[in-house]
This record gives C-alpha cells, structure tokens and sequence, in this order.
C-alpha cells in the first residue's frame, strides 16, 4: 500500500501533520512496504494458521502445554525485537510469525474451548482493535508505521499486530465456516477485497487506513489459504496437510527474508 521498496531508510521524525516526537527516539523498527513485505505477511498468516492447527491436533502436548510454549517463544521474541535499536530481519519476522500462531491460537481457545461465537469474537476483537487505534493516535496524534520511532510507539504497534491476527482468524473462520463461503470462495471474496482497498489507495485514499485495512484482511485470507492446501479434500481443501503446508512456507520466509537482509547489509558493505 506504499512504494515498492525494499530499502529501509531512517524516516523523518516527523509525518505531515503529526506532532514532534519525544525526546530519545530510535530509527524506524518497521520495514519499508513493499511487495516483499506484504509476500511475507500473507505467508506468515498462512503458516499461523496450519502452525496452529499442527500443534493443537497433531503435537499431542495439549492445548495448554502448546499455548504456553508459543507464548514463551513470542515473549523471547518481542523483547529481543524490543532491546533492538533498529529494524533487523530475521527478528521482526520470527516475531510477526510467533504473533500469528499465538494470536490464531487465542481465537481457537476462544471459539472451540470456551464455545464462544465467531460473532462475538469477531465484533468483541474488532471493537478492542478500535479501542487501541484511538488510544494510539490520542497519545501520539499519528497511526503511521513509518513513525515507530520511539518504545511506546513500538508497543502500541506490537499490539495492534496481534489484536489483527486475533481478529483476522475470527473474521476469516466467521466467513468461510460459519457463513459457509468455504476455502475457495473465501480466498477470492479476500483477494478481491484487498485489491479493493489497493485501488482506493493509488486513487488516493488515506496510505495509513488502506495499510491497516489491508493488513487485517491478509489474515483471513492468509488462513483461507492455508486451510484450502493443508485441509483433506473430503473437507474441500488440497490435502497438502498440516506440516507439509506449513514446511514449504517457513521455507520460501526464510528464503525471503534472507534476501531482505541481504539487500539490507550489501550498501552499508559498499560503503565500507
């Protein structure tokens, strides 16, 4: 939803219209939007979402046991992306990965341990998403990722992050489960949205709004995705399953991101 590229430069300390920022800040922690970026994103909501489906159905260790394990790793994660002083790769995304098992799981637990509605999930996830954006754009009088420039900005980010995991899953089960879209069917209605939500914004609309829309619509279609491959084909899927599904695309992340780091290290070595 903004320029195609993969650079990630340190970003002025302040967006049109937004106030100065505080004293002590720190280079952007966000990457630059980019295809790579939104590839990544879309793939990582994929792998939460058969990631979690392997650990609850087939890793034979519990619900809570897996919980608990996930969210001791993300914990791990965010306080190495946190203590960083500047935006590094592998850590942001191992810590966007973790944050889509973790929030998909916190749905699940939801929905089939506690017998809450998808409805209810999803308005109840989607009214805290709106509580946070307020309290964000009170405190800070901007929503721009282009800004993460300080750590209250950066928790309040890491928050919304998961809070749109959380409710894409709600969103993306609600659809294709219980308004029976399917995984096909579910897959196109959120492609199709997202290409909505491009087109408004090369027709002008707000970047911070389409970016956050979009971001939120990558998980149900992310999770569509993942369940059309990995799902038996009595059920409507591919049969790909579970671990197969999620191996391919950890791979092709890894391989992503490995060129991102690349592309990030090789001007500050022509530098040298």
């Amino acid at each position: 939803m903004q320029p195609l590229t993969t650079s990630n430069t340190p970003t002025p300390l302040r967006d049109p219209g937004e106030t100065a920022l505080d004293s002590g800040t720190m280079l952007n922690k966000v990457p630059q939007i980019s295809i790579a970026f939104w590839t990544i994103k879309i793939l990582s909501t994929t792998v939460g979402e058969t990631g979690a489906d392997y650990l609850a159905v087939h890793a034979g260790l519990g619900t809570a046991i897996t919980g608990l394990i996930m969210a001791t790793l993300l914990a791990i994660s965010l306080v190495v992306q946190l203590r960083s002083d500047r935006y590094v790769p592998w850590v942001y995304w191992l810590t966007v990965v973790l944050l889509s098992v973790v929030g998909t799981q916190i749905t699940d637990a939801l929905t089939d341990g506690l017998g809450v509605s998808l409805y209810v999930s999803t308005a109840v996830f989607s009214l805290l998403l709106g509580a946070l954006f307020a309290v964000w754009y009170r405190r800070e009088r901007t929503l721009s990722i282009k800004s993460i420039v300080t750590r209250r900005r950066e928790l309040f980010y890491w928050g919304a992050i998961l809070l749109t995991f959380a409710l894409g899953t709600a969103a993306g089960d609600l659809a294709t489960e219980a308004l029976g879209l399917g995984f096909r069917v579910g897959v196109v209605v959120f492609w199709a949205l997202i290409a909505a939500i491009a087109l408004a914004y090369r027709l002008g609309a707000s970047a911070v709004l389409t970016f956050w829309l979009a971001y939120i619509l990558t998980r149900p279609m992310g999770a569509s995705l993942g369940d059309l491959l990995s799902q038996s084909k009595e059920y409507g899927g591919l049969g790909w399953g579970t671990v197969h599904t999620s191996v391919v695309f950890l791979v092709i992340i890894a391989s992503l991101v490995l060129t991102v780091s690349l592309a990030k290290e090789r001007p500050r070595a022509q530098v040298q």
